[in-house]
Formats: structure tokens, sequence, C-alpha cells
């Protein structure tokens, strides 16, 4: 299948590759000319615009920070709306506000253009090996046409209802995970105030109620002090600004992701937004005046 690929960075680079890998050909776009002529080394072709790109395929996925970018790809000058034909389908895999997906999935249907918003979970290293978990909404006739691409990034990959649905899922996702990531950052700056070992307490709650995905992730780059962005604080800023904008447009209370905020924030202000999410760890350590790095 010929797909076109537009964003390149941390998550998006390995993605495209992997359809490569699944044998779909691919043609990329992205302001990164290095990470172009990357994909273009493994079999890819360039476009110069997103418009150029609809023009040669069918459907579309974009990779992209957030909802400007999608929108501006999508439906503005040389984006996607002006070289689609009726027909055509702009899988976004861009974590975005649903709101934002419903608008432009809309002035897209206008013009005969079908939409997904099917955001990602797991980060890099997730993204490399092609084990993504994968989050959709849209209709369900275009979700099953598709999952086949899908799948070829993913380890799984779910239908949660209509389009917006998928970025829904994905801001809940975003709530767990930084909430998650804050508690072991705790549970260990904890443990090394009061004189036990943070790396021997994580071996052994691991095993228990207490064990996560996100703990054998994230616990290692803490105690290692390695925080080598899979997924930077600054983008966690923005998913939990859509997640905060969202609930207060539907009077949903959010106190810990208000609070999650406040922290990442925190972070920012020290220079610390390029960091990976783990470096949540860095907060503790300032207001506890301890480190758990080994």
């Amino acid at each position: 299948m010929r797909i076109g690929f537009i964003g390149l960075g941390i998550m998006g680079r390995p993605m495209a590759k992997n359809l490569i890998k699944a044998g779909h050909e691919l043609i990329v776009n992205d302001f990164n000319k290095d990470a172009v002529a990357d994909l273009v080394s493994c079999g890819a072709k360039a476009a110069s615009s997103a418009a150029e790109i609809a023009a040669q395929c069918d459907q579309a996925i974009t990779m992209v920070p957030n909802s400007p970018h999608v929108r501006a790809v999508a439906l503005e000058k040389n984006g996607l709306i002006e070289g689609a034909k009726p027909g055509f389908t702009l899988i976004d895999m861009s974590s975005i506000d649903p709101v934002e997906s419903k608008k432009i999935g809309a002035a897209l249907a206008e013009k005969g253009i079908d939409m997904l918003d099917a955001p990602v979970s797991g980060g890099e290293p997730k993204a490399i090996d092609g084990t993504l978990s994968v989050m959709v909404g849209g209709k369900k006739d275009t979700f099953d046409k598709y999952l086949p691409v899908l799948q070829a990034m993913a380890g799984s990959v779910t239908y949660v209802g209509e389009l917006g649905a998928g970025n829904i899922a994905k801001l809940a996702n975003q709530i767990v995970v930084a909430c998650n990531i804050a508690a072991v950052a705790e549970a260990l700056t904890f443990s090394k105030k009061a004189g036990a070992d943070p790396e021997l307490v994580y071996k052994a709650i691991r095993g228990g109620l207490a064990g996560s995905t996100v703990m054998d992730a994230k616990a290692p780059m803490m105690l290692a002090g390695n925080y080598k962005p899979g997924f930077r604080i600054e983008l966690h800023i923005k998913d939990l600004n859509n997640a905060l904008n969202a609930a207060h447009a539907i009077n949903s209370p959010v106190p810990l992701t208000g609070e999650l905020m406040e922290m990442m924030q925190s972070l920012k202000a020290y220079g610390c937004e390029k960091d990976d999410h783990s470096a949540l760890a860095k907060y503790y350590e300032r207001i506890s005046g301890a480190s758990i790095v080994k």
C-alpha cells in the first residue's frame, strides 16, 4: 500500500520505518531534512508538502506535536485538503485535543475526506520495536480497512468509538502515566530518606500490586539518573494541558492532573523540559534534598 507519512520526530521516524519493513511504499514529509533523508535511505520517497503527498496517495498518517500542527497539515495552504481526492483518509496518530479532532474531521468530511484519530502510547522504545498501543476513533469500517496498517506499528490496536474517542483514551492514558511516574519517584525518594536502598525497594515491590509497566520502564531510569527522552516533559505538559481543557469543558474534576501539571511546569522552569518525563524524580530531589541516583 502507498502511504503518506508526515512527521518524522522521535516517534514518527521509527513508526515510518516499521511501515517500510512491513512492505508498504512510503512518501514522507517533515521540516527536518535529515529525518527525511534517513527515511529515503530506507526506501521512502520525499514530498515537498502535504498536498503533494495527498495527490499521490489514498491515505496519509500524521504524527505531529499538537492540534495546530494537525490543522495546518490537514486544512491550511499546501495541506492535505488541497491535494486529496474524495475517498482519501487521514489517520492522525498525533496526541491532540479530541474536540479539535472532531472539528478537523468535520472540515475534511465536507470534501469527502475521512479521518481516524489514532494516538499511541509506549514511547520511543515501543515505536522502534513496533509494539505501540494504539487507540482509535472514527468510523468502524474505516478502522477495519486500515487495521493492518496500524498493526504494522503496534502490539495492540483498539477501536474506542467515534472520531475523537481515540484522543479521549490517550488523554486518560496520559493522566494515569503521569500520576504513576510521580508515585514511583515519590516512593523511591521516601525510601531513600527513610534509610533504605531505593533500588532494592523497587525490586521488592515491582512484583506486587504496586508493580506496573510504568514502574519497570521508569524506575531504572530514575535510579541511573538517565533522563534521555523517550517522551519529553514538554510533550507531557502538552497532553496534560489538553486533558485539563477537555475536562474543564465537561465539568469533570481532575485534581491529580492539575497537580502533575504544576510539577512538570516547575521542571520546565528549571530547564528540564527536554528531559524524559521520568525526570519527575528531579522534582522530588529538589523538594526533599535527597537523590535516588545510584
